[in-house]
């Protein structure tokens, strides 16, 4: 189970307050949640008022591999707490393709070959076919 830190929509149309949740990935926004961290009301205008948050409950999320969203890591960043970010894999570039990336555009070619053989052998049958079937004219 992938654990996320996200915000839930609450408040009216045009009035908007979020929730931050701890919540499996694969639910949705506004579904089931493991637990309430805290409420961010966007249009207060007091800052202390603005951010509600446990933030005992948020490091334990954080420290047993949940990760938050762009906005709830920003939240959390005002409050002194930081996320810790998981080292990136090194990619390669555009015009490097990896062995697996070369085996498959090579099998795709294979197909894509086979399979204009095989319309040309269909379409040189149905010619054979059709001229055979066609009456011969005879020199009289």
């Amino acid at each position: 189970m992938a654990v996320v830190l996200r915000l839930r929509r609450t408040g009216r149309k045009n009035l908007p307050c979020f929730r931050i949740i701890a919540t499996d990935s694969r639910f949705p926004r506004n579904g089931r949640l493991l637990e309430t961290l805290g409420l961010y009301d966007p249009l207060r205008k007091e800052e202390e008022k603005r951010i509600q948050l446990d933030e005992e409950r948020a490091r334990h999320w954080l420290s047993v591999g949940a990760k938050p969203s762009d906005v709830v890591a920003s939240i959390l960043r005002t409050r002194g707490i930081h996320a810790r970010v998981p080292a990136r894999r090194e990619r390669t570039g555009r015009g490097q393709a990896t062995a697996s990336r070369a085996r498959r555009d090579r099998v795709q070619a294979e197909r894509a070959a086979a399979k204009k053989q095989r319309f040309a052998d269909r379409r040189s049958a149905r010619r054979a076919a059709a001229k055979a079937a066609a009456p011969t004219e005879t020199a009289s």
